[in-house]
């Protein structure tokens, strides 16, 4: 499996502890099966297969079972942590932020190739249809314009562009319209070219340009109005509870993994 994982090159574990009496964890602290959470995006049946692999080769590597447990959004996977109905999670960046405003969480790995993390970008988008060139025409329009986010959660599809918004003067809560959650990237973009939102945020790398070459939308469907300085990729948590000696282990793993 080509370059699935690879650490950052730190390693951050915070309060661990070895005794545990966590029903899903032994004496030890170590898991009795390897839960991991990730959403499951917007076309569930790829992303289960593209994912069994890296659950197999964990499995093996590991020597225990392991378990994807897939939701339907970032908030989702966040929720499951933080009850402790998992123990290690895939989040993005923004999620990560949410999820750590609480104690019991760590990093141990992010997503890339050959030890270096991989990058994506923030895109906003509209239809080629409404007329919409730049962003200074976003602004001269907003109060009769939708905007659409993708997830609450979602660092591209909501935290980066709503932030660059408001830099520009465009405050998402009160400049438009109005302001929705489409609930996905997908969601996002198809709300976008069937006229639904006039103006849609998502990410170009993992998103718009692979719903393009499925053949999901036309690259002529969109205008790009602004696209985001570079944005690190999904992160790997792990719930702190768990033994420190398994945490190496596992991180030590999902390093190699992105290696195979």
């Amino acid at each position: 499996m080509k370059a699935f994982v690879s650490i950052f090159f730190t390693v951050f574990i915070c309060a661990l502890i070895s005794g545990c009496n966590n029903s899903d964890l032994d004496a030890n602290g170590v898991p009795k099966k390897l839960l991991i959470g990730m959403d499951v995006g917007d076309k569930p049946g790829q992303t289960k297969a593209a994912i069994e692999p890296f659950r197999l080769y964990l499995q093996k590597k590991l020597g225990m079972e392991v378990e994807i447990i897939f939701t339907t959004d970032y908030t989702g996977v966040i929720e499951a942590i933080r009850a402790k109905k998992i123990q290690v999670a895939q989040m993005a960046p923004f999620a990560y932020i949410l999820a750590t405003q609480k104690p019991g969480i760590s990093l141990i790995a992010t997503f890339g190739a050959d030890g270096k993390p991989s990058l994506y970008h923030a895109v906003i988008i509209t239809s080629s249809k409404t007329g919409i060139k730049t962003m200074a025409d976003v602004k001269a329009r907003a109060k009769n314009l939708t905007l659409c986010f993708a997830d609450p959660a979602s660092t591209s599809g909501h935290l980066i562009p709503r932030a660059y918004l408001n830099s520009i003067g465009l405050n998402p809560d009160n400049a438009f319209k109005e302001t929705i959650f489409a609930g996905s990237h997908a969601a996002s973009i198809l709300s976008v070219k069937s006229g639904k939102v006039d103006i849609g945020c998502t990410n170009i790398d993992l998103s718009l340009a692979k719903m393009i070459r499925e053949g999901d939308v036309k690259k002529e469907d969109f205008v790009i109005l602004w696209t985001s300085p570079p944005i690190m990729n999904d992160v790997i948590v792990v719930r702190s509870d768990l033994n420190k000696d398994f945490i190496k282990k596992t991180a030590k793993r999902l390093y190699r993994c992105q290696q195979r």
